[in-house]
């Protein structure tokens, strides 16, 4: 799969401002098709990245429930999201 075969685009970005390590929750939708809600900028030990919504299993673990097939769909879903995110963040100052 291509960045030209996926379509990714940032429907809507929500900061959060607490102290913990989420940033933001995203929803976004892929070639004007498929809304996907629930992703989450988190700012790990290594930098930032994006986690896929996740659900809570009955064992009490949690588990993604939309998973990237290939690096580089995932590749270009996080790029867009982070870029997005960034920018996001330069027009607030």
């Amino acid at each position: 799969m291509s960045q030209e075969n996926l379509n990714v685009k940032v429907a809507r970005i929500h900061r959060l401002s607490g102290r913990g390590p989420m940033r933001a929750f995203v929803d976004m939708n892929i070639n004007d098709a498929l809304l996907i809600r629930g992703l989450r900028v988190i700012e790990g030990k290594k930098g930032i990245f994006v986690s896929m919504p996740q659900e809570k299993g009955k064992d009490n673990k949690w588990y993604d429930t939309i998973r990237c097939l290939s690096r580089e769909a995932k590749d270009v879903i996080s790029g867009e999201i982070l870029k997005a995110y960034k920018e996001e963040s330069h027009g607030e100052k």
